[in-house]
């Protein structure tokens, strides 16, 4: 069985874009780390379930949960951070793929945490990732940042649309009023009318 973990000792699907070194470096500090990326969590997910979980492949050193770089709150990734590297190689080949908070979670080598990566990077605080999605995802804040603007701009449109509408209808109204007031001062009979109603008040 040993060899199933060898065959994945240095690969990671995950590559952060701010490592600093070369690919070499990176696939160096990859057979070495201990830590675990975990993506696809839901925002609701909490750090005590990222122990009850993950604490079945061993002993977990750390977990750092990620976070909102603006609102610091749940972001849906995490770094677990185990003592031993044969206990990372046992989560990634048996929890990367099972279900946490009725999500599928990916777990992947990575390079080691650094302060600063718990927070998303992207423009919102949170995952770039979300900032795309088109799809209703409950579990990571429902619509993607771009589908959001999307519908508050409809919903503005929408608004104001409504409220040009109603101004239009009230102005419509007021100038019916206006017209048959008018009527009623021309008409010699109306006015004749209200000059006998004045007299008699």
């Amino acid at each position: 069985m040993s060899h199933l973990f060898l065959q994945d000792e240095g690969k990671s699907h995950y590559k952060d874009s701010r490592f600093p070194g070369t690919d070499g470096e990176r696939d160096k500090k990859l057979k070495r780390s201990t830590t675990i990326y975990v993506g696809n969590l839901s925002f609701y997910t909490s750090e005590e379930q990222i122990y009850a979980l993950f604490s079945r492949c061993g002993e977990i050193k750390k977990v750092v949960m990620g976070l909102n770089k603006k609102t610091k709150t749940p972001c849906g990734f995490c770094f677990v951070e185990y003592f031993e590297k044969q206990d990372a190689l046992k989560c990634l080949r048996y929890i990367n793929g099972s279900r946490l908070d009725e999500r599928v979670i990916r777990t992947d080598l990575d390079t080691g945490f650094i302060e600063g990566r718990q927070y998303g990077r992207g423009r919102s605080g949170g995952q770039v990732r979300d900032e795309y999605r088109d799809d209703y995802d409950p579990g990571r804040g429902g619509y993607g940042l771009k589908k959001s603007q999307t519908m508050t701009e409809r919903s503005k449109e929408t608004r104001i649309n409504r409220k040009n509408f109603h101004r239009n209808q009230n102005f419509e109204e007021i100038k019916r009023i206006r017209e048959n007031n008018q009527k009623t001062q021309k008409n010699p009979r109306f006015r004749e009318e209200k000059e006998l109603d004045d007299l008699n008040d």
